[in-house]
């Protein structure tokens, strides 16, 4: 297995290690509930460098960025980062990614751990005909995400940058406890507030400590991967593997918002995704929150009131901050109607639940 820069670190904490994506990873610390509300109520710190991280640069740039992506990179100024997607060429997803636009004539693209290598043969083969230069720094690269209400408070010591003025989907790269050329950066994935940092593996201790030694005042936490999970999940954000993947179209999954047809921006699939935009789609991806108790899992069958499959859970878990069974899963178009009744075969039993919009909380 492989492993990130703080491995030592999350054993001398006492992490519980798993493999996850290639990499020997913390799934909890403290236990799932205690970081859960840890994140929601004060800040909690994620070691996500398993993430993958691509540069695509020089003149062409711009250009295999804009055909590989759903969303639309020309809109974006210098300092912008942009959630979007790689369509497959067959109405799926290979991945899930944020762009952002580092300088002129320079990319990055941040992706899932487990598709590091799909992606990366993805990206070099729709670039035979465009000719970007392109470079895999995922090995290069260590990333935090520290999360919650006091991020802001507890990063602002270690920086002279305003953090005040980095804006959801923005970023800068500047000085953070000493280093040079840390990114900066507030897209997060917990619904929570916060930012990610970037910078190289050698400063990975030296930052660590200096972010737990500033927000020790506010009970600072390492979060483990468990945790991000219910996160994510409260905020009804897509998790590639389970609510998306290489069958799932962007908007089915309803993430036809990252998914552009300005300006006559030829892009993979484009067609076949205008044409289910135009006719409509079968099913939808759909949150829904149980209505008795039970918790709902990853490939547990949706059912409608006669017992008929009209659907499956994509992701499931009991929310720590509703204290219900809430989950997301793809349902036939007819069921996917806000505040419409389904069930959830639990094992032997057929749980009710009610459609609802995301996020949960």
């Amino acid at each position: 297995m492989k492993t990130t820069a703080f491995n030592t670190i999350h054993k001398s904490l006492g992490a519980k290690m798993v493999e996850f994506a290639g990499y020997e990873m913390p799934v909890e610390y403290s236990g799932i509930k205690t970081e859960h509300m840890c994140v929601r109520e004060t800040v909690g710190v994620f070691d996500v460098s398993h993430m993958g991280e691509f540069w695509v640069k020089g003149p062409r740039a711009l250009d295999l960025v804009a055909k590989i992506t759903s969303n639309d990179p020309r809109i974006l100024i210098q300092g912008q980062a942009q959630y979007s997607c790689f369509p497959n060429g067959k109405g799926g997803i290979v991945d899930d990614l944020l762009v952002y636009y580092y300088e002129p004539e320079k990319y990055m693209l941040v992706v899932n751990a487990a598709n590091i290598e799909k992606d990366w043969n993805w990206v070099v083969a729709q670039n035979e005909e465009v000719g970007a230069e392109l470079e895999n720094a995922s090995d290069n690269i260590s990333q935090l995400a520290i999360q919650g209400p006091k991020a802001t408070e507890v990063l602002q010591k270690l920086t002279d940058v305003d953090l005040s003025d980095i804006k959801f989907y923005t970023f800068t790269t500047d000085k953070f406890a000493g280093v040079d050329d840390v990114i900066i950066s507030a897209t997060g994935y917990t619904g929570a507030g916060g930012f990610e940092l970037y910078f190289r593996n050698d400063v990975a201790e030296q930052i660590w400590n200096a972010i737990f030694n500033a927000g020790e005042e506010f009970g600072i936490q390492p979060i483990g991967l468990a945790a991000r999970d219910t996160l994510r999940l409260e905020m009804g954000y897509c998790l590639y593997g389970n609510d998306i993947d290489d069958t799932t179209s962007p908007i089915e999954a309803g993430l036809g918002w990252i998914t552009k047809f300005n300006n006559g921006r030829k892009f993979i699939d484009r067609e076949f995704l205008t044409m289910q935009k135009n006719e409509g789609v079968r099913r939808r991806l759909r949150g829904f929150v149980l209505t008795e108790r039970g918790i709902p899992r990853h490939g547990y069958e949706l059912v409608n009131a006669e017992g008929e499959v009209i659907g499956n859970v994509t992701s499931g878990t009991m929310s720590p901050v509703l204290n219900k069974g809430i989950g997301m899963g793809y349902v036939a178009k007819e069921y996917s109607a806000f505040g419409t009744g389904i069930f959830v075969k639990i094992r032997n039993k057929t749980i009710p639940a009610e459609i609802v919009k995301i996020p949960f909380i």
